[in-house]
């Protein structure tokens, strides 16, 4: 039910990845690539990009260094009566900012360093025209409250334009800091460098438009090759599957086409060597079952000539057998009896003979199930009184009806009932064998249910063979030919229908018939469960 509500086209892509072995050796191979290309590719990008910003500090760095070495030429050259410090700070800077500006980095002169720190926030600090002066970590201004060596770290740039201030911009970026010592005042400053990285920002996203691109047609590439091999070795077994439905259906000479030596041109040379013996093998079978066929239908007619005979001699004996002794007298009731039962034999073995031959034909029209359990029990009362056996029907007050061959469904039921009362032992119930009839807008159906020996685990699936029985040792006191289930089971066949059969060692066994309720129609589902319902209830 869950799949019928997927859409229609979500349906057709399932079906199509469960039969399509080729799709599913295709999407594995690309998933497993793209896994593959994607780890290759992030190592790839960190390797770059660590080469690219260990390159760019080392070269900021000497670049800082250089603009702060000669920072302190200037200023150690400073004459020693300049004493305006705010001047010399001026002269400091004002070149590096310029210097800066066709470089590409930025300028903050912080301090002096002292007690209060000497922190840009504090005032004071000279810097690059647009510059946000936040664009110093303070991390960095921490490690220059004092006397420090020179350091450098990571930041975000910000920045307006000067000549049309906007929003701020903001840009990755390396600030270098080093201090310097003014000669007019003796305090130590700190001159930060800020180096943006949008050449290296845009290289590593050439990089990775380059990778992407690659990776891209390398799956593609991949998919590709993948698909032509998967397909070279799918499409002999999709030719193989096609030669084996129709070998299947009956079409014995198809075989594949061999081409080569190679493991697929052996796998076809076997499978052609397969279909051969399996042809042969068949072949022999079905000549083997038609001589079989004819022999038991010429025998079965060969065989009523003699029998008429002896038929007739036989009923001379038994009609005059009141003037023989009681010996003979008693001989001559035998010989009847075999002879009734010779006389079965004889018309099951013909009715097999057209069942194998596929001559049986239905005769159909509308059948009361309820009539017919009724006739059967009327037909069989006699032998069911001379085994003191109780049978009952069990069935709804309105007719229960199926388009069926009424001679066929009352010989199945007699055959059930007959093989019911033959394994029944008398018992103190109202009825010992029930037969019950239901039936709904698409079946109909008849079970007959005893209470006498059962079935053993297994015997279900046997007691439909020709001549099988539970208990060999056991005599057919009904005087049965062996193949009154199997009859029963072909008319059920012919109907299109369900014969099925449940025992239980000691609590007797139930018999269904299960018919379509037209005639040719499919059969879903029983309106009379095969597990008896008393026991149901004896078990709940």
């Amino acid at each position: 039910m869950a799949s019928r509500s997927l859409p229609a086209a979500l349906r057709r892509g399932l079906t199509f990845w469960r039969r399509s072995i080729q799709a599913r050796v295709v999407a594995s191979t690309v998933l497993l690539s793209a896994t593959v290309v994607s780890i290759v590719g992030w190592f790839l990008l960190q390797q770059t990009r660590e080469g690219l910003l260990e390159n760019r500090v080392d070269a900021v760095v000497a670049e800082a260094s250089n603009e702060t070495m000669e920072a302190r030429s200037r200023l150690a050259a400073a004459p020693g009566t300049d004493i305006d410090s705010s001047s010399q700070q001026r002269d400091l800077v004002e070149p590096i900012i310029q210097r800066g500006d066709s470089r590409g980095f930025s300028v903050v002169l912080a301090g002096p360093i002292g007690e209060t720190g000497g922190r840009i926030a504090d005032g004071g600090a000279k810097f690059t025209p647009g510059l946000e002066k936040s664009s110093v970590p303070e991390s960095l201004e921490a490690h220059f409250d004092t006397v420090a060596p020179t350091a450098w770290t990571y930041t975000d740039i910000r920045s307006r334009d000067v000549l049309d201030p906007g929003p701020v911009r903001s840009s990755p970026g390396i600030v270098v800091g080093s201090q310097v010592r003014l000669p007019a005042n003796g305090e130590t400053y700190t001159l930060y460098y800020l180096f943006p990285l949008d050449e290296e920002e845009e290289t590593l996203a050439l990089v990775s438009r380059a990778l992407l691109t690659a990776g891209g047609l390398l799956l593609v590439l991949v998919a590709a090759l993948t698909w032509l091999v998967a397909r070279q070795v799918v499409t002999p077994i999709r030719l193989a599957r096609r030669v084996a439905e129709r070998l299947a259906a009956g079409h014995l000479q198809e075989r594949l086409k061999v081409s080569g030596e190679d493991d697929l041109a052996r796998l076809a040379t076997s499978f052609n060597q397969m279909a051969s013996n399996l042809q042969r093998q068949i072949r022999q079978l079905e000549e083997l079952s038609r001589v079989q066929r004819r022999f038991v239908s010429d025998v079965s007619h060969e065989l009523r000539t003699p029998l008429t005979t002896v038929r007739m001699a036989g009923d001379v004996l038994h009609d005059a057998r009141a003037s023989f002794d009681a010996h003979t007298a008693r001989a001559a009731e035998l010989l009847q009896k075999e002879l009734d039962r010779f006389e079965l034999l004889l018309v099951d073995l013909l009715e097999i003979s057209r069942f194998d031959a596929g001559a049986a034909v239905l005769e159909v029209d509308d059948v009361n199930l309820v009539d017919v359990a009724h006739r059967v029990v009327d037909m069989t009362r006699a032998l069911a009184e001379q085994r003191n056996v109780r049978v009952a029907v069990d069935a709804p007050q309105g007719p229960c009806l199926a388009e069926a061959d009424v001679r066929r469904v009352e010989r199945i039921v007699r055959n059930l009932v007959t093989n019911a009362i033959d394994h029944t032992e008398p018992g103190t119930r109202d009825a010992d064998i029930v037969i019950h009839v239901a039936g709904d807008t698409h079946a109909a159906a008849i079970a007959v249910r005893d209470y006498g020996v059962g079935l053993a685990p297994g015997d279900t699936a046997l007691v439909f063979n020709r001549f099988w029985r539970a208990d060999p040792a056991r005599a057919r006191t009904s005087g049965g030919t062996g193949l009154g289930l199997s009859i029963s089971l072909e008319d059920t066949h012919l109907h299109g229908g369900w014969l099925q059969a449940w025992g239980r060692p000691g609590q007797g066994a139930q018999f269904r018939l299960t018919l379509p309720r037209r005639a040719g129609g499919a059969l879903r589902q029983s309106p009379l469960s095969l597990v008896p319902n008393d026991l149901e209830e004896r078990t709940s």
